[in-house]
């Protein structure tokens, strides 16, 4: 199903017209294109202005944001670093990828930190807008950002809600836990140092890779995603982003070393807030031993935010969850040069980096 004439783009449009066509674009996308549920791509650049999640806080000045990201790829890294363009393929698929190798790596790294965009979003922007390669540099991490491509998803989402992407050994998670273990291999980095973060599909995704292989990542960081098995096709995707998930937070398998931080906007019409808590939920049911919950409230960049800190009983935090007021479908704290980034903080990214690597080896 075509849903418009992308080549009716010219060169020569004017921003007021690109922002006529992108609303009339989106009023027919709405539905279908939202999460990549749509199974036709309607052309690269067209489909990125008719989707819906293409809309940030600056309108049109996203797409914008994410070309000049984009561009600035392959911008001077500190010497001796490294942002390399690779492509893993085992027998479940293959999918190109980015590695951020910090400068230090050559006296070892600290660990690795899977990072998951969102629709529409590429590797280069995502590592923009998160600010992660700048963190890698800092604390001594290896950065990797997995490309979905469109022949996998027309918009360029990891397909949370397909239940062949939702189990070990099968489809997008033995794919992305494959390069993983890759790098862990080339880098040396032990079980307990490795973790998965994303947005939006991004984050569903991360929380399925915690799920299925807990072996390979020891914490997840979830910002405006969607809980394990919440859908199971495009009816119930639907569904599901819209706060009405079919998934259990009671625990059904043995306790596993799934740590989370969670970070939600109580604004975010994408994804509804409700499934932030459900994420929450699951991961403390999961755990069998006793916790202590701690609630702490305050402000970052003039948002307001509580943030629930569950504990267990070796005083490891099992689960940070984050509730952001008056965020939306955006990565807080991140960069302009990045889309779907709110700079007003907290900084997810920061606050990330410190839950993973806060816990001992």
């Amino acid at each position: 199903m075509k849903l418009f004439d992308a080549g009716a783009l010219r060169p020569g449009t004017t921003p007021a017209r690109l922002s006529r066509f992108a609303s009339a674009a989106d009023l027919v996308n709405r539905t279908l294109a939202r999460h990549g549920l749509a199974f036709e791509a309607a052309g690269n650049e067209g489909a990125e202005l008719a989707s819906p999640l293409m809309r940030t806080p600056a309108g049109l000045a996203g797409l914008q944001a994410g070309l000049q990201s984009r561009a600035r790829q392959d911008a001077p890294l500190p010497e001796g670093a490294q942002f390399r363009q690779e492509q893993y393929e085992c027998a479940a698929g293959s999918r190109a990828f980015r590695t951020y190798v910090p400068s230090s790596a050559a006296r070892g790294v600290t660990g690795i930190v899977l990072m998951l965009h969102g629709c529409t979003q590429t590797a280069e922007d995502f590592a923009a807008g998160t600010g992660m390669n700048a963190l890698a540099e800092r604390h001594g991490f290896v950065a990797v950002y997995p490309q979905q491509a469109r022949g996998n998803n027309a918009q360029s989402c990891w397909n949370w809600f397909s239940r062949g992407d939702q189990r070990r050994d099968r489809g997008e998670p033995a794919i992305l836990a494959g390069l993983t273990a890759r790098l862990m291999a080339e880098f040396e980095v032990p079980a307990g140092r490795v973790f998965a973060a994303g947005l939006s599909a991004g984050a569903a995704m991360a929380v399925i890779l915690g799920e299925t292989y807990p072996d390979v990542f020891s914490a997840i960081g979830v910002h405006s995603g969607i809980p394990f098995a919440a859908a199971g096709d495009v009816p119930s995707a639907f569904a599901a982003m819209a706060g009405r998930s079919r998934a259990a937070t009671a625990p059904d398998s043995p306790d596993t070393a799934l740590r989370s931080i969670v970070f939600h906007g109580t604004t975010d019409t994408t994804v509804h807030p409700v499934n932030g808590e459900l994420i929450a939920e699951r991961s403390v049911a999961r755990h069998r031993g006793p916790t202590i919950e701690t609630v702490q409230r305050g402000t970052a960049g003039g948002r307001s935010f509580a943030r629930t800190i569950t504990t267990m009983e070796n005083g490891i935090a099992r689960l940070e969850h984050w509730v952001i007021d008056g965020l939306g479908h955006a990565w807080s704290g991140g960069s302009p040069a990045g889309t779907y980034t709110d700079p007003r903080g907290p900084d997810s990214s920061r606050e990330m980096i410190r839950f993973f690597f806060e816990a001992p080896e």
